[in-house]
């Protein structure tokens, strides 16, 4: 359980303040660009003072949960967008023919392709009907 939480629990009204007006203050208080803590607690109090603060609302149980969900789902989109830029440098430099017949790596032709035959030299090899066959047991897979 976190602080505001606890407090609020216990009826203690619970405040923020905008982290950029406080650097913004800070800075207008005596014109220089330092940082302390004690120079932040008076920035703090100053603007508390002077009624520059909003009440924390506490939400549902339920909308916290979605707030993970949502926090969760951005993190995996990031990985699967880095997982695929990784294929894409890796299909550069291994295989690069590959871009010349499939123009996503991605597709499930061009990952079947990757797994059967992960190099352009397993590909010389083969005769076309072989290749053929071998995409259609894989792609059954997918």
């Amino acid at each position: 359980m976190n602080l505001s939480k606890w407090l609020f629990e216990q009826n203690v009204d619970v405040v923020t303040v905008n982290p950029h007006l406080v650097k913004r203050n800070k800075e207008n208080r005596d014109n220089i660009q330092s940082k302390s803590d004690k120079k932040d607690a008076h920035v703090i109090a100053d603007m508390m003072k002077n009624g520059y603060y909003t009440f924390i609302h506490h939400s549902r149980e339920s909308i916290e949960k979605l707030r993970v969900l949502m926090s969760n789902r951005d993190m995996v989109v990031k990985r699967l967008v880095s997982s695929i830029n990784q294929l894409n440098r890796w299909v550069e430099i291994v295989f690069p023919e590959l871009r010349q017949v499939f123009k996503d790596v991605t597709a499930k032709g061009a990952i079947a392709t990757l797994r059967l035959f992960p190099t352009p030299v397993e590909l010389r090899s083969l005769q076309p009907q072989d290749i053929v066959k071998g995409w259609k047991s894989v792609i059954r897979a997918l």
